[in-house]
Order: C-alpha cells, then structure tokens, then sequence
C-alpha cells in the first residue's frame, strides 16, 4: 500500500500560556527551536536551508546555489562565489512549532560566523558530503559545537552523485570526529539508483515526488531486498538508544522491539545530552530527505526549555546570576552578530534569554553602563526584516537603532543588571595596507571600515608606526577580498590596495631580568619611577599573565595601574619588528618610589624600558602562523603535490588513500600559501582541490628573521 503525504503548513499554536510565559507569543517555549546549519564548504548547507524554507512555506521558489538566487545567501558576493559569507537568520513554522534557524558559513575565513552563532542556539544540524565525509571544516565546526555543548543532528548529503558512500560517511563521523552517530534512516538506493529514505523509526520507505519537487512525501512498505538491513539497522539502533536511556532499556529488557514513542522520547533525550547524534540522510538538491529533517529537528533538538539556563554575572559585584528561561524573569539578551542595514542602519541580531524585549522600552548595557532606547524590532528573514512589537524568552531576532551595542554585548534591566560572558574570537592572521584613490575618499574609507569593523569581531583596522599606512587584518585572502569588495559595491568606496602579508607576533625563549630608573624634571618638576622585573617564556597559546612580586612599600598601590600599563605597552609593540609579544609571563620583582616626585608618567616610562631591555635578553623571536592544510589529489599527481609542499617549507602530517584520491594533511607556513590555488591547479590540470584552517604560531627560522625584520 502506498500513501501519500501532504505537505503540511504553519498554524496557530494552541497551547495555553504557562507561567513562564506571557500573552502575545506566536509559541509556546516547548514548541521553539533555535538551531543552525554547519558544515565544510560545499556540503550543501544553503541548498538544506532553501528546502526547508520552501517546504515550511515560508517561500514560494527554491533558491538555488549555482543560480545566484537563493534566499539565505543573499549577498552579491555569496552570490557571484556560490558560497555563504555571512550567517543568515530566518524564522520558519512546521507542525506548530517555531524554527528560529541560522544558515552558517563553511569557509574557514569566516568560522567567526560559525562561533558567534553556536554560542547562541539551542542545537545545529552538521551536513555532510555523502563522497566528501568528514572534512576539515566539519572537524573545525563540529568542535566549536562541541565547545558550546550543542545538541547535533547529522544529515548526509549528496547521497545521489558519485563515489557516495553513507556508511563510511558514518564511519568517519564516529573515527574522526569521536560523535556518537546513530542512523536513523538508510538511504534507499545510492548515487544515481538514490530513490529516498528508509524511516528505521516507523520501518517505512518515503519517496519525494518529483512533479511537485518533492513537497509531497510517498509512503511504502520497504522494499523486500532492503527489508533485512533495515531490520538489522533498527535492532542497532534500539540498542544504542537503551545503552543511554533508562527508560529505554527498561522497555527493551522486556520486548527487543521499544514502541515508537517512547523510543522517540529515549532518541530525544539522549541527543538533548549529547550522548547520541542521530543521522539522517537524503539528496537536498533533489529535493529528497528535507520534510523528514524538519520533522527530527521538531522532534530531537531541544526547546529553550530543555537546556541550562544560562549565567552571568553581576557587573560590580561578579555575583553569579542564572537567567531562568522565563517571560516575566528579568530581562537578559545578548547581541551575537551587528549588521549594517543600507535602509535600517545598524542592525543587532539579539537571543533573549529570559524577560522581553519590547518596542519602545529602555534597556541597559552593562558594559558601556549605559541606557538606551528601543526603536524598531524586527523579525529576521535573510535581508528582509519584518517589524514586530516584542521578542520573548527564548527567542532570536533583531534590533534597530541601537547606538552602542557590539558583538558580546549583554542587555539587561536596568535596576537587575546581569553581563552574560562575551564571545571569544581568534586573533587575525592577514594584513593589507589600504589607501583612499582620492584625498575625498580618505574620510568615507575611515567611516566604511569602522562600519566593517564593527560587524566582524575578526576584522581589524590599525595603522603602520613607522610607515603611517592605514593596515586592515583578517582571518585570510579571501576574508579581505571580500571586505575590499564591499568597499566599493556597498559604501561606494574607490581604495588601493597592496598585497596581503602575515600578522607576525614575538615571544621570547629564555627567561630574562631587567630594571629602569626614571628619574627627570619634566616641566619644572621632578618624575620619580623604579621598575625591576622578570620575564619568561609561557606555554604556546597561553597567552600573556603580569603577576606582581613586590609589597606596596616598594611600589604604591597607586603606581600600579600605571606600572601594569607600561607593561602593556611594552608587549603590544615588540622588539624584534614591532610585532605584538605574546605567551610572555612577566613578574614585578622589585623597584622603588620617591616620596614627592613618585609620577605615574615616570612608573609608565620605566615599566616600558624594563620590558623592552628584559624582552631582549630573553632572546626575543618572531612567530608566524602555521596553517592546517589538507589536499586532495589524483593519485598520478601525489609526487609533484608533495614536492610542492615540502618547498613551502611544510610537514607533511598524513597522506591517506580513499578511492582514486589521495588525501595529504601537511602543516604549512601562512606566509609560503599566498596564491597556492593557482599552483595547486597549475600542477595537478585543475583536479585537485584543498582547505586549510589556522592551526597555531611557531618560531621563525633564524635564516627567515632577518629578512622579515628589514621588510
């Protein structure tokens, strides 16, 4: 017997108002979800978010990626490049339940969308390539996931073209990415035989009518040669889920074959704990796998109410506070992304955690301690914005009009202040100089970049000391290409540009003592200031500490500040090229103070000095970031690839065989990868393809540093 299923549509919740929750939600709390899209590049994720977009009616025609008019990739340069730039947010409806989603991208110079946007949802869907599996990028996101313990959902894709392979896609999830996957579906038919799904929940077969491009869902029983693995894949995976799940196990002790609900109940349980990752699968391009997606998204990632309520703390006095998901709590919302809006302005896209955000209400910002007012807020649809009175707990949208705001910013209640902990964002790795084509383009070039800046936590303006060229820093080439593009299409911009170059930094490789007296009459009177101090080498990528080893008879509490400011200044420009010290441990030891000429100038100057001459006894280096690249190549052109790399001055890491291709992981220098596209192309006729992702800071070659220092 065949049935088919129509699509369905959005409709009125019907749930009655809890006492977490006020009058005028579209939903109830139990019925949202604030989830995302990851992947490497090229997986499919804005061909995901297209279909389901369509499917939820919330439009009328499938985008399409290699046609330029999708919905979520909205920007020219997505566009032109068929990739996603920048995260888009929507909000959607299905089977009565509200999916706030957010459509991430999967180039590694943008990974900051990635983090800012995990560090507010609910759960993610990771795609993954049915040929590619598991690839560098999705390591990258699936980590970042993890980091913020998101619930996942897998959703293989791609399962129609060539070389697909979903159990070894599966594979590679448990190997590499340790993920506990569970199949919840079998594919039915692979590559060009890839017909639909096989539900291992209901053991039933779904294909997707292609006359109504796949909105109507045909159900079946299961092929009978398909009928034994299915059976097998449902007996594992009843088994996994009662390995974590009490309940589970308990029905399972009983009966082998746990009844649908409450093995759905125990699925979901377990993903909201992480313990399991089911996997699902389908063709998002043909329009095969999408309706069953939504339908898991709706059933297995977890409502506001179903993870932690989130802490903060107390800006004065650091006290915990935990934000109850709750209408009537204090209010509580953090801003993870500014946009800049050509007819709104400055957009900044909010979760609210606990209270509401209503239209016309004033809100607080702990960190500039500062009140302002609310002007417009919208719901967000890609670059479309549609006005709205309120968001509640639990929910995500935008804001119009706020002045002050940026990226990790917390708003709050004035009288209840809370600051939720901000976002953390790698440093950049590539610097450009830029200089306006005309003197008339020198103030809108500023007033652009700051825009820019502001947008993009991993987007940097400074200026060259020495030369007094104006330096913008990002994550890559790509990074700043796009931002150079911008310049010109969106703020109308006409800028040269010179050619990318590393954001080198120092440290130091040997522990080192030094101290400074400064002692001079500035004005017509006397500056006293005495800073004794070591410095050592910390851990890699542990970052700067200053301790103090001094009492307050040597150096006064008042000087301190001052002392400590020196000492920042000292690190922020370096010895060696003027590049930032970084993973120095530093410890006051000694100094003195002068009982009427003691100044904060003269202990600023002589922690400045002390830290520079210990900076050089230390035997100062400079260090250069090293990059993660993995290369996958026919196997005739594996020798020159090789070769290729280790002239870069790279380690090869890992060469691995799958299929016809080899796939070589190599740590490389960022500095020897400018236009390695090119030359991957050059060698191997255009089949190759790569990725890289930063992977930490090594010491300069000694033969190296002399060069880079006489740039």
């Amino acid at each position: 017997m065949v049935a088919v299923v129509e699509q369905p549509r959005a409709k009125q919740s019907s749930a009655a108002p809890t006492e977490r929750e006020a009058e005028g939600r579209r939903r109830a709390l139990q019925q949202v979800r604030n989830m995302g899209i990851v992947a490497h590049i090229d997986a499919g994720k804005t061909t995901v978010s297209e279909r389901i977009l369509f499917y939820a009616g919330r439009v009328h025609k499938m985008g399409e990626v290699h046609e330029g008019n999708t919905v979520m990739d909205w920007m020219v340069q997505e566009q032109e490049r068929g990739i996603t730039i920048t995260s888009a947010a929507t909000t959607l409806f299905w089977h009565d339940c509200q999916i706030n989603l957010i459509d991430t991208p999967g180039h590694v110079d943008f990974t900051v969308e990635v983090e800012r946007s995990l560090r507010v949802l609910d759960g993610v869907v990771g795609v993954f390539c049915g040929v590619g599996g598991v690839q560098p990028q999705s390591e990258t996101v699936w980590r970042q996931a993890k980091k913020y313990h998101v619930p996942c959902l897998a959703f293989i894709n791609k399962l129609d073209r060539m070389g697909a392979d979903f159990a070894g896609v599966v594979r590679q999830m448990r190997e590499k990415l340790a993920a506990p996957a569970v199949p919840v579906q079998l594919p039915w038919g692979c590559e060009e035989q890839f017909q639909g799904v096989i539900d291992l929940i209901r053991m039933r077969a779904l294909r997707f009518d292609e006359a109504s491009k796949g909105a109507q869902v045909i159900e079946s029983e299961i092929p009978a040669e398909l009928k034994a693995a299915a059976e097998e894949a449902r007996a594992l995976m009843i088994e996994a889920v009662a390995e974590k799940d009490e309940e589970v196990l308990n029905a399972y002790l009983e009966n082998p074959d746990v009844a649908e609900a409450l093995l759905v109940a125990g699925l979901r349980r377990a993903t909201i704990r992480g313990a399991i990752v089911p996997v699902l699968c389908g063709s998002a391009l043909r329009n095969k796998g999408i309706q069953p997606l939504i339908d898991a998204i709706v059933a297995y990632l977890p409502s506001p109410l179903d993870v932690p309520a989130v802490e903060g703390h107390h800006p004065k006095t650091k006290a915990v506070i935990k934000c109850e998901v709750s209408d009537f709590e204090p209010l509580s919302a953090l801003v993870f992304k500014i946009a800049n809006d050509p007819y709104v302005g400055k957009v900044a896209f909010v979760r609210v955690y606990s209270g509401v955000l209503k239209k016309g209400a004033n809100i607080f910002n702990p960190r500039t301690a500062k009140r302002e007012r609310l002007g417009r807020i919208v719901e967000l649809h890609a670059n479309h914005r549609e006005d709205i009175e309120a968001l509640y707990a639990g929910e995500i949208g935008g804001l119009a009009g706020l002045k002050l705001a940026t990226t990790g910013d917390t708003l709050c209640s004035e009288h209840q202040p809370v600051a939720l902990e901000r976002i953390e964002f790698p440093e950049p790795v590539v610097a450009m100089a830029v200089e306006p084509k005309t003197q008339a383009d020198r103030e809108k070039l500023r007033e652009a970049l700051a825009a820019l800046e502001s947008e993009d936590p991993t987007f940097r303006i400074s200026t060259n000391k020495e030369t007094g060229q104006l330096l913008i820093n990002g994550m890559g080439e790509l990074h700043l290409e796009i931002i150079r593009d911008r310049l010109v299409r969106e703020f109308h911009v006409q800028a040269n540009s010179g050619r990318p170059m590393v954001a080198y930094k120092e440290t130091v490789c040997a522990p080192a003592h030094a101290e400074h007296r400064f002692e001079r009459e500035i004005g017509g009177r006397g500056h006293f200031g005495h800073v004794a101090l070591d410095i050592a080498p910390a851990a890699r990528g542990a970052g700067n500490t200053v301790e103090w080893q001094v009492s307050p008879e040597v150096i006064p509490h008042d000087f301190r500040e001052a002392v400590e400011q020196g000492i920042s200044d000292g690190l922020l420009t370096g010895v060696v090229g003027n590049y930032p010290l970084v993973d120095v441990l530093v410890r006051i030891t000694g100094g003195g103070t002068h009982p009427t000429d003691a100044s904060e100038v003269a202990f600023r100057s002589a922690a400045v000095m002390a830290m520079r001459d210990a900076a050089l006894a230390a035997r100062a280096a400079m260090l250069e970031p090293i990059m993660k690249l993995e290369i996958i190549t026919p196997e005739e052109y594996i020798g020159d690839v090789l070769g290729d790399v280790n002239g870069r001055r790279g380690r090869i890491r890992d060469i691995e065989a799958r299929d016809a291709a080899q796939i070589v992981r190599a740590e490389v220098p960022l500095a020897e990868l400018f236009g390695y596209a090119t030359q991957l192309r050059s060698l191997t006729k255009g089949r190759a393809s790569y990725s890289m992702e930063p992977g930490h800071f090594e010491i300069v070659p000694e033969s190296l540093q002399a060069g880079l220092i006489n740039r």
